[in-house]
């Protein structure tokens, strides 16, 4: 379970990346390397991002622990995720309604999705 959620994260990262890269986008200007991390993290634009950041951060923690990760637990993070990028029909409405909205703006966010979805299939 360790190795299939390691490619995940991987895999999310750069489905963060590009949901990042696209809202900023529509957000404009956001100056230097650390301005725009401050928008990033405290600006309400991107306040919709963090529910997916802050499970990326328990994945990559319960990764950092010594013991490997249990199907139940591997199972429970895509649970988690699908409530948010689906296809779970109870997920996060707010959240679902900005990202799939966003998915018919990048070719690149469409590849990362379907990376994500393939690798949380396999689970």
């Amino acid at each position: 379970m360790n190795t299939q959620l390691t490619e995940l994260t991987r895999a999310l990262r750069d489905l963060h990346k590009q949901l990042i890269n696209l809202e900023t986008q529509y957000f404009g200007a956001v100056g230097s390397p650390l301005e725009h991390l401050q928008l990033i993290t405290n600006h309400p634009h991107f306040a919709w991002l963090q529910k997916l950041s802050g499970l990326m951060t328990q994945i990559d923690e319960r990764l950092d622990d010594p013991e490997p990760v249990t199907p139940e637990e591997a199972k429970a993070f895509r649970q988690s995720l699908e409530m948010l990028i689906g296809p779970c029909e109870e997920g996060d409405q707010e959240f679902r309604a900005k990202y799939n909205a966003l998915l018919h703006d990048g070719p690149e966010l469409v590849m990362a999705h379907g990376a994500v979805r393939r690798l949380l299939a396999a689970i």
